[in-house]
């Protein structure tokens, strides 16, 4: 697990201050470790501790570190959801629908693709393979 020290150091050196409201969110990031979580949710944890904090303070912040590549970002039924970034190589998601609970899938068939791409003179830049479905824990709780 990614440690808030060694994240404060990425703020850093990307050139942006470590403000106490961006140290709360990190920390509440790292709180939600390998779980995906949404803004709203960032925060009624962190309002806690900043009462004053908004919602544009939020997701301004989560811009950044997405920007600066700390945060995966995605979305569940139009809700952008955010997940700190659990390892520098390529690797996919498996994310439980009910807890945000998140797993990497350390394979990629889109590999396979890249000679096809080529054929068609198309600059492929990234490209996101997210599967959805209910954790262990999760699926125990359904209906069956």
């Amino acid at each position: 697990m990614i440690s808030l020290k060694d994240l404060k150091k990425k703020v850093k050196e990307n050139g942006y201050k470590l403000t106490p409201q961006r140290k709360a969110i990190l920390k509440v990031l790292i709180g939600h470790n390998k779980h995906f979580i949404s803004a709203e949710d960032i925060l009624k944890e962190t309002i806690k501790i900043y009462p004053n904090l908004n919602i544009t303070t939020i997701y301004r912040n989560l811009e950044i570190l997405e920007d600066i590549n700390m945060l995966h970002k995605t979305k569940d039924n139009n809700t952008a959801l955010y997940c700190l970034i659990c390892e520098e190589s390529h690797h996919h998601h498996i994310i439980c629908k009910i807890c945000g609970k998140t797993e990497i899938i350390d394979f990629c068939p889109l590999k396979k693709f890249s000679d096809l791409v080529k054929e068609k003179n198309f600059i492929l830049t990234d490209h996101k393979i997210e599967l959805y479905g209910y954790c262990e824990d999760c699926k125990k709780d359904l209906n069956p």
